[in-house]
């Protein structure tokens, strides 16, 4: 997924005063809604593209022993204004007469609210960990320190965790891959994964977002990620989908990842079913439970069929396979 999706940090205790003056940091407005409500909130929000900067839009369920009740926090990196407060209550109407709380995120409590509450990811062979855990590496295990800040992609998401499980689960079952893509990377962290375990092999990061290709570029050298054309190299691209001569340059995929939302994987099945040799592998994630089913079936109109699927939570990571010919 691209950037502009930060971890969950717990603010300061300021809420209910949205029009306070101007403070430094980010904001956080916090509002109940209903899973139904989640499912919409995942795809493309025209009502959000008027506002600049640009809200971060998360939902999460609090509860699992209450599946419907779910919760959306939106985060702002200036004050938030009347008119974004309403824009976003309009988003939830089973929230219709709540009023939204309002929490201001010091800037200087950033980095140490979001990683030292974030317990480290053991997914596969991988330890995931931000650097308040640096040292904790288990032995046989593959670290990658990831920063909990400004992309998406730490593995605290599900979606994140899920393909770091499937890349294991294929890499365990003897399959081999020669030329990888990872669209939308936001951390870089699945590309550094596939180049972890299949390092012959060619490997190239892309995301919509130029900020998430700086993220991947610092993250590739704090963890000793060659990044180049070659192979055990990692390439990276400021792309929307496939769009970049480099990416199309790589043409066939035999791996192609995407963890990005419903919307975008069903709309770039056509494009991924060009991009990806006969017998090739597409994981696909970032897709709620109840949106899986729309995703494979695009894809099988495309001529894939699903070989496995690995569901954490309400999120499942597919694997779909083309068929040969």
């Amino acid at each position: 997924m691209s950037a502009r999706r930060k971890a969950e940090p717990k603010g300061d205790g300021v809420t209910g005063f949205p029009f306070a003056p101007e403070r430094e940091g980010s904001w956080k407005i916090t509002l109940p809604c209903t899973k139904a409500e989640a499912e919409m909130l995942a795809g493309d929000l025209p009502e959000m593209a008027a506002f600049d900067p640009p809200p971060t839009l998360m939902t999460s369920e609090p509860d699992p022993d209450r599946p419907d009740d779910w919760q959306l926090d939106v985060y702002v990196e200036t004050r938030p204004a009347k008119a974004l407060v309403a824009a976003i209550a309009a988003l939830v109407p089973s929230a219709a007469g709540m009023k939204p709380v309002i929490t201001h995120i010091p800037e200087d409590d950033w980095v140490t609210l979001s990683q030292s509450g974030l317990e480290p990811i053991h997914a596969g062979r991988f330890f995931v960990h931000t650097p308040h855990n640096a040292d904790h590496v288990p032995e046989g295990m593959t670290g990658f320190m990831i920063d909990a800040g400004r992309a998406f992609g730490t593995g605290h998401h599900e979606t994140t965790t899920g393909c770091l499980m499937m890349l294991d689960q294929l890499k365990r079952g003897g399959l081999r891959f020669d030329d990888i893509a990872d669209i939308g990377t936001g951390t870089g962290l699945l590309a550094f994964a596939a180049r972890t375990l299949w390092p012959a092999a060619r490997v190239i990061a892309s995301d919509i977002d130029p900020v998430s290709i700086e993220v991947t570029a610092e993250n590739a050298a704090v963890n000793g990620v060659p990044v180049g054309r070659g192979r055990g190299q990692v390439e990276l691209a400021v792309a929307a989908g496939l769009a970049h001569r480099r990416l199309k340059a790589r043409l066939p995929y035999d791996l192609l990842i995407a963890n990005i939302l419903a919307g975008p994987l069903i709309e770039l099945a056509p494009v991924f079913a060009n991009a990806v040799l006969p017998g090739g592998t597409v994981i696909l994630a970032g897709l709620l439970d109840s949106q899986a089913e729309a995703v494979a079936q695009a894809y099988r109109r495309q001529g894939f069929y699903l070989a496995g699927q690995i569901v954490r939570g309400d999120w499942p990571t597919l694997r779909l396979v083309k068929r040969k010919r």
